[in-house]
């Protein structure tokens, strides 16, 4: 994975789209290449249960961002993703920053099949996924899509 290709993205960039929900939960991606993405949320009290842990809603985000990611790893520019199908399981609370790491394990010409999991920042396990997604080519950005 390459860690340097994206470095230093403004907020609402995602290995180089823009995303309202990336911007929404601070997303920020770590690496990407490989058939691989990682993808970090930092910890926020706006995104947490009654307990103060990070909602497992803020989780799926992160996941769907991070899944979707290593899908359009091969190309991270030239492809929108379509959200088909996506399955959380959850381990653990965590009360930090999340660290999803996603591989995608099947590309076709248009449906990809994706898996990651979620760590805290010690490395402990949170939650795992699956999710399948459709590639989409992009077309030129809109006046809508400039960036930050």
């Amino acid at each position: 994975m390459s860690d340097t290709a994206f470095a230093n993205e403004p907020p609402g960039l995602l290995f180089g789209l823009p995303m309202p929900m990336a911007r929404a939960f601070a997303l920020r991606g770590e690496a990407i290449g490989d058939e691989r993405a990682r993808v970090r949320m930092p910890y926020s009290a706006d995104h947490t249960n009654s307990r103060g842990d990070v909602h497992g809603g803020a989780i799926a985000v992160l996941f769907d961002c991070a899944l979707s990611s290593a899908v359009r790893s091969h190309a991270p520019t030239a492809f929108g993703v379509v959200t088909v199908d996506i399955t959380v399981h959850y381990t653990a609370p965590c009360a930090g920053d999340v660290i999803a790491t996603a591989v995608c394990e099947r590309r076709g010409r248009a449906m990809c099949f994706a898996r990651g999991e979620a760590r805290n920042a010690d490395g402990e396990l949170l939650a795992l996924a699956t999710g399948t997604f459709k590639l989409v080519p992009r077309t030129a950005p809109s006046s809508s899509e400039s960036t930050p």
